[in-house]
């Protein structure tokens, strides 16, 4: 394949890439985005492996294969409750890979006819390196949290904004010594752990109320990361893509954090800026009050109007299906049945959406937070299955609550709300909820599942 053909491959492969970005934001076109970027990635790889410039191809086709099968296994194995974390670990991949790109194009560099492109050519390596170290051992963390091997809680260092800016600096230093010796491995390998470390510390010291925020800016990293790769190996493609990734995934970072109240800049430095309150969860609340699935049936039945507002804990119970059965059932009652989705409902954006279309729940009665926020006065009653920091009216009432400012769904103001947990444990921010001790809460203990099927039988 000429080189003139394998870059009009790449243009076309690109316009790809852009038609999957443009389906992918609305659920109606999500699943022809995701033909479109995968139709891209098959026109880039084709090109890629058969262009003028490489060799090896057996084993390239091998690597495929291998990676392909490890890919396929995974995807056909993890539940959608897991997605959130598996994102985060792909994205640690994409910052390893940039390192090793890196380091292999230091080595093996190639000819240049200047002075000025060699020294842009270390620039490249040695900025790459340090967006793929921070994303690699950044992403391990974010899939720790998720996955609840690490907690969730933010990482307190003593100075650790000083910490933070003392990393930067060191880099910045060590960047001056490395081009100094034209490009020398000892600062490119001090910056390296340096940068291990940094990725590290930036992560662990955001709560996991955030932790959407940050796969989604992990994401943005991952692009830079594939960005810089594609500097260094000269592959234009490369460069397009991965720019794609990064901006999309900061735009989308920086409308979470308008949508829950945060600062950018203090989300993706490590929480600077914000007075981090300790809560332990085990505060006094008042009483609770406990309902039985036959006394929600009947709540339901006698209502015009119901918001279902669920959360992380749906997707752990896989109770999407049996409440798009209820929904179904109240409609065709006549009762008006609409959801109520938080921006960061779940841990990942759009995970409620996904799970409910999956269930094939209609999309025009699954509604954003700033739609249906106002209508909770005029509803009768509410179910929050699986929810908890999205409902919590801490968020709007406690200003040294960790979660103080970030819009929730008040869900309180509805005449009965109803709240389907395990146990009263807090939730993923650790935040206890005044919600379960309002005069018009009542409390379903058990599986969300086995809970809406008891309901459903009671209908």
């Amino acid at each position: 394949m000429s080189a003139g053909l394998v870059q009009a491959a790449y243009i076309i492969a690109a316009v790809f890439f852009i038609m999957s970005l443009a389906g992918l934001s609305k659920q109606e076109s999500a699943r022809a985005g995701n033909y479109y970027g995968i139709a891209g990635m098959a026109i880039a790889l084709l090109a890629t492996i058969f262009g003028p410039h490489s060799s090896g191809i057996a084993w390239i086709l091998l690597a495929m294969v291998i990676g392909g099968g490890i890919g396929i296994h995974f995807a056909r194995k993890v539940e959608m409750t897991e997605m959130p974390e598996l994102v985060a670990i792909l994205h640690s991949f994409v910052g390893m890979a940039a390192v090793l790109v890196g380091y292999n194009s230091l080595i093996d560099a190639p000819i240049l006819t200047t002075h000025a492109e060699h020294m842009i050519h270390l620039v490249e390596v040695y900025i790459g390196v340090f967006i793929g170290a921070v994303t690699f051992t950044g992403s391990i963390v974010a899939f720790g949290k998720l996955r609840g091997v690490i907690s969730s809680s933010p990482l307190n260092l003593p100075h650790k904004h000083k910490l933070n800016l003392a990393a930067i600096v060191v880099s910045a230093l060590l960047m001056k010594w490395y081009l100094g010796s034209d490009g020398g491995l000892l600062p490119l390998f001090l910056m390296t752990l340096i940068a291990f470390a940094f990725g590290y510390h930036l992560v662990a010291s955001i709560g996991g109320a955030d932790m959407p925020v940050v796969v989604s800016m992990l994401n943005s990293y991952s692009g830079w990361a594939a960005a810089a790769a594609g500097f260094m190996l000269a592959n234009d493609l490369l460069i397009v893509t991965g720019a794609l990734v990064g901006s999309s995934g900061a735009i989308l970072s920086y409308i979470m954090c308008k949508a829950m109240n945060r600062s950018f800049i203090s989300v993706i430095a490590g929480g600077f800026g914000q007075e981090v309150a300790v809560s332990t969860g085990d505060e006094e609340q008042g009483e609770h009050r406990e309902s039985s699935a036959e006394e929600v049936a009947e709540m339901l039945k006698n209502s015009k109007s119901v918001i279902i507002t669920p959360g992380y804990g749906m997707a752990v119970a896989q109770a999407q299906y049996p409440v798009h059965e209820i929904t179904e059932k109240l409609r065709a009652q006549g009762i008006d049945v609409r959801f109520g989705i938080h921006p960061v409902a779940g841990r990942l954006p759009g995970h409620m959406n996904v799970l409910l279309a999956e269930a094939k729940v209609p999309y025009d009665i699954v509604l954003e937070m700033d739609e249906i926020n106002d209508d909770f006065p005029e509803t009768d009653t509410v179910l929050v299955i699986g929810a908890n920091d999205t409902v919590n009216p801490a968020a709007l009432d406690d200003p040294t609550s960790p979660i103080a400012g970030m819009p929730v769904l008040e869900v309180w103001n509805a005449q009965n709300v109803v709240v389907f947990k395990r146990s009263m444990n807090t939730g993923y921010a650790g935040v206890q909820n005044p919600l379960f001790f309002k005069e018009n809460s009542s409390m379903l203990f058990g599986d969300a599942k086995e809970s809406c099927m008891k309901i459903i039988e009671h209908l």
